[in-house]
């Protein structure tokens, strides 16, 4: 059984975990602690006990709102692609035109899309699930 040493607002805590684990339970904690960061810079050390549970609703927040995306997203596959966002405009150079649609024979198979949001949809399950046995 592996163990990291996770540092929330300024308090060490050693988690157990599976072997192999310990990488991602750091990210875990990492991403708390930077959570817990954004909320004593906005209401102050209000108790450990009370940011934990502020950045947790966050989190959960940020769960339930990707979780709601993937239901969309995986209705619009359904419906053939129907409703799906359009590629990230972020994506092109500044300025740069555009990209022309997709033509159809250039869309991704729905079956491979389908697939990757239902790994998408299982790993926040598993963050999700590894979060609540922590801090519960």
């Amino acid at each position: 059984m592996g163990s990291v040493q996770v540092t929330v607002n300024g308090r060490a805590y050693s988690v157990a975990c599976d072997d192999g684990q310990e990488a991602h339970v750091a990210r875990l904690g990492s991403y708390l602690e930077q959570k817990v960061g954004q909320l004593v810079k906005a209401v102050g050390q209000v108790g450990d006990a009370r940011l934990l549970v502020m950045a947790s609703l966050m989190i959960t927040d940020e769960l339930i709102d990707t979780d709601q995306a993937l239901t969309q997203m995986k209705s619009a596959v359904a419906k053939g692609g129907q409703g799906l966002p359009p590629p990230a405009a972020a994506a092109q150079a500044p300025g740069a035109p555009p990209p022309p649609p997709l033509a159809p024979q250039q869309a991704p198979h729905e079956a491979v899309l389908a697939e990757a949001l239902e790994s998408l949809a299982d790993r926040i399950e598993a963050i999700a699930a590894e979060l609540e046995q922590d801090y519960l």
